[in-house]
């Protein structure tokens, strides 16, 4: 769980490097609604790269804020709110988020976003 909090610092401070730092050259990021600026999957480090920094040009606030983590073993399910505001439209964005990390060796290999708990719940297999 420090991995993935380690990782949501880095991103609220936009920093690839730093971010990247903590993934495998093999991951995979799967961004939720409106982090989702060019494809659905981006993979590998060069892609991963472009999709963080397309995102971060598309939203000049984009900030993660944490209410819970959940330790599910080799994965975790992080719960909490998003605040973006659009670059160049000045849309503002408050909303649940989730994310669901998983890790091996000591790296990120997966990251599932999502735009509400319920569907981050419901896809690493918990009800409430």
């Amino acid at each position: 769980m420090a991995l993935l909090r380690n990782g949501i610092d880095a991103w609220n401070q936009r920093d690839t490097d730093v971010w990247l730092n903590y993934a495998a050259p093999e991951i995979e990021w799967m961004p939720a609604g409106p982090a989702a600026v060019e494809r659905a999957v981006y993979r590998g480090y060069d892609e991963v790269r472009s999709g963080i920094e397309a995102a971060w040009e598309t939203w000049d606030v984009f900030e993660l804020h944490e209410s819970e983590v959940r330790d599910l073993g080799d994965s975790a399910l992080w719960l909490g709110r998003v605040k973006m505001r659009g670059s160049t439209s000045g849309v503002e964005l408050d909303q649940e988020f989730a994310i669901h990390s998983v890790v091996r060796e000591g790296k990120f290999i997966l990251i599932h976003t999502f735009l509400s708990w319920r569907e981050g719940r419901e896809a690493v297999g918990l009800s409430e």
